[in-house]
Protein backbone atom coordinates (compact mmCIF):
# COMPACT_ATOMS: atom_id res chain seq x y z
CA UNK A 1 0.00 0.00 0.00
CA UNK A 2 0.96 3.64 -0.30
CA UNK A 3 -0.29 6.88 1.21
CA UNK A 4 -1.71 10.02 -0.37
CA UNK A 5 -3.33 13.26 0.71
CA UNK A 6 -6.74 13.46 -0.93
CA UNK A 7 -8.44 16.71 -1.91
CA UNK A 8 -11.92 15.50 -0.97
CA UNK A 9 -13.61 12.52 0.64
CA UNK A 10 -17.37 12.81 -0.04
CA UNK A 11 -19.09 12.54 -3.42
CA UNK A 12 -22.05 14.85 -4.16
CA UNK A 13 -24.39 12.04 -3.06
CA UNK A 14 -22.54 11.39 0.20
CA UNK A 15 -20.39 8.44 -0.94
CA UNK A 16 -17.06 7.95 0.82
CA UNK A 17 -14.00 5.87 -0.16
CA UNK A 18 -11.13 5.81 2.29
CA UNK A 19 -9.10 3.37 0.21
CA UNK A 20 -8.45 3.34 -3.53
CA UNK A 21 -7.76 -0.21 -4.62
CA UNK A 22 -8.42 -3.47 -2.79
CA UNK A 23 -6.68 -6.69 -1.76
CA UNK A 24 -9.71 -8.98 -1.42
CA UNK A 25 -8.94 -10.49 -4.83
CA UNK A 26 -12.51 -10.89 -6.14
CA UNK A 27 -12.18 -12.01 -9.74
CA UNK A 28 -15.11 -9.93 -11.06
CA UNK A 29 -14.40 -6.54 -9.45
CA UNK A 30 -15.78 -3.68 -11.56
CA UNK A 31 -13.56 -1.20 -9.72
CA UNK A 32 -10.61 -2.49 -11.76
CA UNK A 33 -12.15 -0.96 -14.88
CA UNK A 34 -10.04 1.58 -16.75
CA UNK A 35 -12.77 4.20 -16.52
CA UNK A 36 -11.92 4.76 -12.84
CA UNK A 37 -8.47 6.02 -13.76
CA UNK A 38 -6.24 4.00 -11.46
CA UNK A 39 -2.62 5.05 -11.96
CA UNK A 40 -1.25 2.37 -9.65
CA UNK A 41 -1.62 -1.40 -9.31
CA UNK A 42 -5.06 -2.19 -7.93
CA UNK A 43 -3.58 -4.28 -5.07
CA UNK A 44 -1.19 -1.44 -4.17
CA UNK A 45 -3.93 0.23 -2.15
CA UNK A 46 -3.83 4.00 -2.02
CA UNK A 47 -4.62 5.09 1.53
CA UNK A 48 -6.27 8.49 1.89
CA UNK A 49 -4.48 9.20 5.15
CA UNK A 50 -6.28 12.50 5.65
CA UNK A 51 -9.73 10.93 5.24
CA UNK A 52 -10.93 11.60 8.81
CA UNK A 53 -9.89 15.25 8.64
CA UNK A 54 -11.56 15.68 5.24
CA UNK A 55 -14.72 14.04 6.52
CA UNK A 56 -14.79 16.34 9.53
CA UNK A 57 -14.56 19.36 7.20
CA UNK A 58 -17.09 18.06 4.67
CA UNK A 59 -19.89 16.72 6.86
CA UNK A 60 -23.34 17.96 6.18
CA UNK A 61 -26.77 16.58 6.98
CA UNK A 62 -26.94 13.48 4.81
CA UNK A 63 -26.39 9.75 4.95
CA UNK A 64 -22.73 8.84 4.54
CA UNK A 65 -22.43 5.77 2.29
CA UNK A 66 -19.18 3.85 1.97
CA UNK A 67 -18.02 0.63 0.32
CA UNK A 68 -19.63 0.81 -3.12
CA UNK A 69 -16.29 1.40 -4.86
CA UNK A 70 -13.60 -0.11 -2.61
CA UNK A 71 -14.24 -2.05 0.58
CA UNK A 72 -13.59 0.00 3.74
CA UNK A 73 -12.80 -3.16 5.72
CA UNK A 74 -9.97 -4.69 3.75
CA UNK A 75 -6.94 -6.05 5.65
CA UNK A 76 -4.96 -2.81 5.89
CA UNK A 77 -7.82 -1.31 7.92
CA UNK A 78 -6.81 -3.62 10.79
CA UNK A 79 -3.58 -1.66 11.14
CA UNK A 80 -4.70 1.80 10.03
CA UNK A 81 -8.12 2.14 11.64
CA UNK A 82 -9.21 5.00 9.37
CA UNK A 83 -12.75 3.64 9.03
CA UNK A 84 -13.14 3.53 12.79
CA UNK A 85 -11.96 7.13 13.08
CA UNK A 86 -14.46 8.18 10.40
CA UNK A 87 -17.27 6.38 12.25
CA UNK A 88 -16.31 8.22 15.42
CA UNK A 89 -16.70 11.52 13.55
CA UNK A 90 -20.04 10.42 12.08
CA UNK A 91 -21.28 9.49 15.56
CA UNK A 92 -20.00 12.68 17.16
CA UNK A 93 -21.81 14.87 14.64
CA UNK A 94 -25.04 12.88 14.48
CA UNK A 95 -25.00 11.66 10.89
CA UNK A 96 -26.54 8.56 9.34
CA UNK A 97 -24.29 5.92 7.77
CA UNK A 98 -24.67 3.01 5.35
CA UNK A 99 -21.66 0.68 5.16
CA UNK A 100 -21.13 -1.92 2.43
CA UNK A 101 -18.50 -4.63 2.90
CA UNK A 102 -17.59 -8.29 2.36
CA UNK A 103 -15.55 -8.51 5.56
CA UNK A 104 -16.37 -9.58 9.10
CA UNK A 105 -13.80 -7.00 10.23
CA UNK A 106 -16.81 -4.69 10.43
CA UNK A 107 -17.65 -6.42 13.73
CA UNK A 108 -14.68 -4.63 15.27
CA UNK A 109 -16.75 -1.45 15.02
CA UNK A 110 -20.00 -2.96 16.27
CA UNK A 111 -20.01 -0.62 19.26
CA UNK A 112 -19.82 2.50 17.09
CA UNK A 113 -22.36 1.26 14.56
CA UNK A 114 -24.80 0.44 17.37
CA UNK A 115 -24.27 3.89 18.89
CA UNK A 116 -24.89 5.55 15.52
CA UNK A 117 -28.05 3.49 15.00
CA UNK A 118 -29.35 4.44 18.44
CA UNK A 119 -28.76 8.13 17.79
CA UNK A 120 -29.61 8.42 14.08
CA UNK A 121 -29.57 5.54 11.57
CA UNK A 122 -27.14 2.84 10.45
CA UNK A 123 -27.61 0.26 7.69
CA UNK A 124 -25.07 -2.52 7.15
CA UNK A 125 -24.84 -4.04 3.67
CA UNK A 126 -22.98 -7.27 2.87
CA UNK A 127 -22.28 -8.98 -0.43
CA UNK A 128 -23.34 -12.63 -0.74
CA UNK A 129 -22.52 -14.25 -4.06
CA UNK A 130 -22.32 -18.03 -3.71
CA UNK A 131 -23.64 -20.55 -1.20
CA UNK A 132 -20.78 -22.91 -2.07
CA UNK A 133 -17.89 -22.20 0.32
CA UNK A 134 -15.29 -23.76 -1.98
CA UNK A 135 -16.46 -21.66 -4.92
CA UNK A 136 -16.42 -18.59 -2.71
CA UNK A 137 -12.75 -19.22 -1.93
CA UNK A 138 -12.06 -19.34 -5.66
CA UNK A 139 -13.84 -16.18 -6.76
CA UNK A 140 -13.34 -14.11 -3.57
CA UNK A 141 -10.08 -15.58 -2.27
CA UNK A 142 -8.87 -13.04 0.29
CA UNK A 143 -11.93 -12.25 2.37
CA UNK A 144 -14.13 -14.23 4.76
CA UNK A 145 -16.48 -16.78 3.24
CA UNK A 146 -20.20 -16.40 2.68
CA UNK A 147 -21.16 -18.37 5.78
CA UNK A 148 -19.12 -16.04 7.97
CA UNK A 149 -20.80 -13.05 6.32
CA UNK A 150 -24.18 -14.64 7.06
CA UNK A 151 -23.13 -15.03 10.70
CA UNK A 152 -22.06 -11.39 10.71
CA UNK A 153 -25.45 -10.31 9.38
CA UNK A 154 -27.13 -12.24 12.19
CA UNK A 155 -25.03 -10.44 14.79
CA UNK A 156 -26.10 -7.06 13.45
CA UNK A 157 -29.73 -8.16 13.44
CA UNK A 158 -29.39 -9.24 17.06
CA UNK A 159 -28.22 -5.71 17.85
CA UNK A 160 -31.14 -4.09 16.04
CA UNK A 161 -29.14 -2.77 13.07
CA UNK A 162 -30.98 -3.17 9.74
CA UNK A 163 -29.16 -5.05 7.00
CA UNK A 164 -29.28 -5.33 3.22
CA UNK A 165 -27.66 -8.00 1.04
CA UNK A 166 -26.06 -7.35 -2.35
CA UNK A 167 -26.58 -10.69 -4.14
CA UNK A 168 -24.38 -9.44 -6.93
CA UNK A 169 -22.67 -10.27 -9.14
CA UNK A 170 -24.14 -13.59 -10.15
CA UNK A 171 -21.65 -14.99 -12.66
CA UNK A 172 -23.19 -16.65 -15.73
CA UNK A 173 -22.37 -20.36 -16.02
CA UNK A 174 -20.72 -20.32 -12.56
CA UNK A 175 -23.10 -19.48 -9.72
CA UNK A 176 -26.32 -18.61 -11.59
CA UNK A 177 -28.23 -21.69 -10.40
CA UNK A 178 -31.48 -22.19 -8.53
CA UNK A 179 -29.61 -24.18 -5.88
CA UNK A 180 -27.24 -21.30 -5.23
CA UNK A 181 -30.03 -18.73 -5.09
CA UNK A 182 -32.14 -20.75 -2.69
CA UNK A 183 -29.15 -21.34 -0.42
CA UNK A 184 -28.39 -17.62 -0.28
CA UNK A 185 -32.04 -16.76 0.28
CA UNK A 186 -32.12 -19.17 3.21
CA UNK A 187 -29.20 -17.28 4.74
CA UNK A 188 -30.89 -13.92 4.09
CA UNK A 189 -34.22 -14.87 5.61
CA UNK A 190 -32.64 -16.52 8.65
CA UNK A 191 -30.45 -13.46 9.21
CA UNK A 192 -33.48 -11.17 9.04
CA UNK A 193 -32.27 -8.93 6.23
CA UNK A 194 -34.54 -6.07 5.20
CA UNK A 195 -33.71 -6.02 1.49
CA UNK A 196 -31.87 -7.86 -1.29
CA UNK A 197 -30.26 -6.23 -4.34
CA UNK A 198 -29.55 -8.32 -7.45
CA UNK A 199 -29.67 -5.83 -10.38
CA UNK A 200 -31.25 -8.54 -12.51
CA UNK A 201 -28.76 -11.42 -12.01
CA UNK A 202 -25.58 -11.16 -14.02
CA UNK A 203 -22.23 -9.40 -14.11
CA UNK A 204 -20.86 -6.22 -15.69
CA UNK A 205 -17.58 -6.30 -17.60
CA UNK A 206 -15.63 -3.48 -19.19
CA UNK A 207 -12.07 -2.71 -20.18
CA UNK A 208 -9.66 -3.46 -17.36
CA UNK A 209 -12.15 -5.47 -15.34
CA UNK A 210 -12.85 -7.82 -18.27
CA UNK A 211 -9.17 -8.61 -18.84
CA UNK A 212 -8.63 -9.50 -15.18
CA UNK A 213 -11.82 -11.58 -15.06
CA UNK A 214 -10.98 -13.53 -18.21
CA UNK A 215 -7.48 -14.28 -16.92
CA UNK A 216 -9.10 -15.64 -13.75
CA UNK A 217 -11.49 -17.77 -15.82
CA UNK A 218 -8.55 -19.26 -17.72
CA UNK A 219 -6.91 -20.10 -14.41
CA UNK A 220 -9.94 -21.37 -12.49
CA UNK A 221 -12.43 -22.52 -15.14
CA UNK A 222 -10.49 -23.51 -18.28
CA UNK A 223 -12.52 -23.05 -21.45
CA UNK A 224 -15.20 -20.85 -19.89
CA UNK A 225 -13.77 -17.63 -21.34
CA UNK A 226 -14.70 -18.81 -24.85
CA UNK A 227 -18.27 -19.29 -23.68
CA UNK A 228 -18.38 -15.75 -22.29
CA UNK A 229 -16.96 -14.29 -25.51
CA UNK A 230 -19.49 -16.21 -27.59
CA UNK A 231 -22.39 -15.15 -25.40
CA UNK A 232 -21.50 -11.53 -24.64
CA UNK A 233 -18.70 -10.28 -26.88
CA UNK A 234 -17.61 -6.93 -25.49
CA UNK A 235 -20.94 -6.14 -23.84
CA UNK A 236 -20.85 -4.26 -20.55
CA UNK A 237 -23.99 -5.93 -19.20
CA UNK A 238 -23.80 -9.75 -19.17
CA UNK A 239 -27.10 -11.16 -17.86
CA UNK A 240 -27.40 -14.77 -16.80
CA UNK A 241 -29.37 -16.94 -19.25
CA UNK A 242 -31.22 -18.12 -16.13
CA UNK A 243 -32.16 -14.60 -15.04
CA UNK A 244 -35.89 -14.91 -15.73
CA UNK A 245 -36.18 -18.04 -13.60
CA UNK A 246 -34.00 -16.60 -10.84
CA UNK A 247 -35.97 -13.35 -10.76
CA UNK A 248 -39.19 -15.32 -10.48
CA UNK A 249 -37.86 -17.29 -7.51
CA UNK A 250 -36.51 -14.12 -5.88
CA UNK A 251 -39.78 -12.20 -6.14
CA UNK A 252 -41.89 -15.12 -4.91
CA UNK A 253 -39.69 -15.91 -1.92
CA UNK A 254 -39.08 -12.29 -0.90
CA UNK A 255 -42.78 -11.48 -1.01
CA UNK A 256 -43.50 -14.57 1.08
CA UNK A 257 -40.94 -13.48 3.69
CA UNK A 258 -41.64 -9.73 3.61
CA UNK A 259 -38.22 -8.77 2.26
CA UNK A 260 -37.71 -5.87 -0.18
CA UNK A 261 -36.23 -6.80 -3.56
CA UNK A 262 -37.17 -3.96 -5.95
CA UNK A 263 -34.00 -1.90 -6.50
CA UNK A 264 -35.58 1.51 -5.92
CA UNK A 265 -37.44 0.25 -2.86
CA UNK A 266 -34.27 -1.16 -1.32
CA UNK A 267 -32.30 2.04 -1.91
CA UNK A 268 -35.24 3.97 -0.51
CA UNK A 269 -35.06 1.84 2.63
CA UNK A 270 -31.30 2.36 2.96
CA UNK A 271 -31.68 6.10 2.73
CA UNK A 272 -34.91 6.18 4.74
CA UNK A 273 -36.77 7.91 1.95
CA UNK A 274 -37.67 7.20 -1.71
CA UNK A 275 -34.35 7.34 -3.50
CA UNK A 276 -33.23 6.50 -7.05
CA UNK A 277 -30.71 3.74 -7.56
CA UNK A 278 -27.72 6.15 -7.52
CA UNK A 279 -26.76 5.39 -11.10
CA UNK A 280 -26.46 1.64 -10.56
CA UNK A 281 -27.15 -0.18 -13.79
CA UNK A 282 -29.75 -2.93 -13.72
CA UNK A 283 -29.53 -5.80 -16.17
CA UNK A 284 -32.94 -5.08 -17.69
Amino acid sequence: MHFADAKGILSPSGGMNIYRGCTHGCIYCDSRSECYGFRHDFEDVEVKRNAPELLYDALRRCMIRTGAMCDPYQPCECELGLMRRCLEIILRHGFDVAVQTKSDLILRDLDLLCAINERTRCVVQMTLTTYDENLCRMIEPDVCTIRRRYETLKIFAEHGIPTVVWMSPVLPFINDTEENLRGLLEYCFDAGVSGILTFGFGVTLRSGDRDYFYAALDRLFPGLKKRYIAAYGNSYICPSPNSYKLNSILSHECEAHGVLYDTDAVFGFINNFPFPSDGQITLF
